[in-house]
């Protein structure tokens, strides 16, 4: 699974990168969590970089808390009414790039859990394939979100993603059973404007270079978002 990942390359080389253009200020991510607002591509304005938050919830929710899938499977995006229609295009939403230079996994090491962090050579920016969907709260809607959230009535709409995921390549199989599905580069666009019957195909475990490396269990609350998280663990 993908459960927090970072951003934190400069924009000028994001847009480059994507050919795409921030609509808001960016904010360096190192430690990405759920819920939060974080950039990504979507197919219907693919040149532009917008925020969306983390946690698809489908269309049929009565609020937030009734949704939040942060992954979703590649074997079953095609047919899960949670994902389908984003999958195929076919209603609000659709496909998306997240944009990320790095996410983490942890390994049973000892009893305890040890935070790996995974980035391309030379840590430069990446895809990971997304699906995402707008979200209306019910106007009678009462209560508050996991982590704060809204106020009562979560009145304002909100688009949410989810990052796919799929079996592991040989780099991530020695921390985790599953991996993000990372698009090759030079063809994510195939993954936002291809019909669902060639899409599917770009959901295969990523075939390039990968780097892996222990960091501090520091990057574990996700409140600690500091430049720190990303760096290799002293021995």
């Amino acid at each position: 699974m993908c459960g927090r990942y970072s951003l934190f390359a400069p924009p000028e080389a994001v847009e480059e990168r994507f050919g795409a253009t921030f609509h808001e200020t960016f904010q360096p991510r190192y430690n990405a969590a759920p819920r939060q607002s974080l950039p990504v591509i979507g197919d219907d304005r693919d040149g532009e970089i917008r925020t969306m938050e983390w946690g698809l919830v489908p269309p049929w929710a009565d609020s937030r808390d009734d949704g939040g899938f942060i992954n979703a499977r590649a074997e079953t995006v095609a047919d899960k009414p949670s994902f389908r229609d984003a999958f195929r295009r076919d209603g609000p939403g659709g496909r998306c790039l997240v944009l990320a230079d790095g996410f983490y996994e942890w390994v049973e090491q000892d009893g305890n859990k040890q935070p790996y962090r995974v980035t391309l050579e030379g840590e430069r920016p990446f895809a990971m394939a997304g699906l995402w969907t707008p979200f209306e709260p019910a106007t009678e809607q009462t209560g508050l979100g996991d982590f704060g959230g809204d106020g009562p009535g979560d009145p304002d709409p909100v688009e949410t993603f989810s990052i796919v995921t799929t079996e592991p390549n040989a780099t991530v199989a020695d921390l985790h059973h599953r991996m993000a599905v990372v698009l090759p580069e030079g063809r994510e666009r195939e993954w936002l404007r291809a019909p669902a019957t060639e899409a599917v195909d770009l959901l295969e475990p990523y075939e390039g270079e990968m780097r892996t490396y222990p960091v501090s269990t520091a990057v574990n609350d996700p409140s600690n978002d500091s430049p720190s998280v990303t760096e290799p663990l002293s021995e």
